[in-house]
């Protein structure tokens, strides 16, 4: 049984405090599949999806909303109730002191997920020996990208991190949330290639036009099953849709 907690007036610095914190969830059973997880949300990001539900974590110059010391007190707390840690955001792996909060929080005694838009496919590399757990946005075909995230070139380094995960032995779950205009004939395009290329877990998100970053997003006008029509998902080990 795990009794002890950190001292917030003694404990030391370490690289890990640099972290800039935007929030903290402080239990799901949504965020890690089959775990009882916290997410700790990390400040900033450098695309702006049209879709983006965090606009308040964009700014990566931010000051942390809560301390890393205060976070860690949280967590040594919670050693016997919860079973993994989700790294989130705005996109976690734009600070480097990612891998040395990992790393912390990994000693004691949590699994340790991350949710990426894969903008940094070099860092994710790095980071793969501290990962239980990685769910990876693909937000569309390389080449439309732009159209989504308003940053040039965006698309490659995407696909470039599903490669680096899909060349490791982390466990992924690709997601890919729907643009309204998106056709199931579009969908289902994107979903049979992720496949060829080896993806065995695949989830479909509803875009929220109504907290989206892009207030022009119109509504989708297909239902749930109309947009999963043609997808052959038999040919995902785990196929699973979201906020429909």
């Amino acid at each position: 049984m795990h009794t002890a907690s950190l001292n917030l007036t003694t404990a030391p610095l370490t690289a890990a405090a640099a972290l800039r914190v935007g929030g903290l969830t402080r239990l799901t059973s949504i965020d890690y599949p089959g775990e009882l997880a916290a997410v700790i949300f990390c400040q900033g990001c450098a695309w702006r999806c049209r879709y983006c539900h965090n606009q308040d974590l964009l700014d990566s110059d931010a000051e942390a909303r809560i301390s890393w010391l205060e976070t860690m007190e949280f967590l040594s707390q919670r050693r016997d109730l919860l079973d993994a840690v989700v790294f989130s955001g705005g996109e976690p792996t734009i600070q480097q002191a990612l891998a040395a909060a990992m790393f912390e929080v990994r000693s004691l005694g949590f699994k340790i997920g991350l949710h990426t838009n894969g903008a940094y496919p070099e860092r994710l590399q790095r980071l793969l020996p501290l990962l239980d757990w990685v769910g990876l946005d693909i937000k569309a075909f390389s080449t439309e990208y732009t159209d989504i995230t308003a940053v040039t070139d965006s698309g490659r380094a995407a696909w470039q991190s599903l490669s680096v995960l899909l060349n490791s032995s982390v466990a992924l779950e690709v997601r890919t949330t729907l643009m309204p205009h998106w056709t199931p004939a579009q969908i289902a395009a994107l979903a049979h290639h992720l496949a060829d290329l080896g993806v065995t877990n695949y989830s479909l998100q509803a875009c929220d036009t109504s907290h989206a970053l892009d207030s022009q997003l119109p509504r989708s006008t297909h239902s749930l099953t109309e947009l999963v029509a043609e997808i052959e998902t038999t040919r995902f080990t785990r196929f699973t849709t979201r906020g429909f």
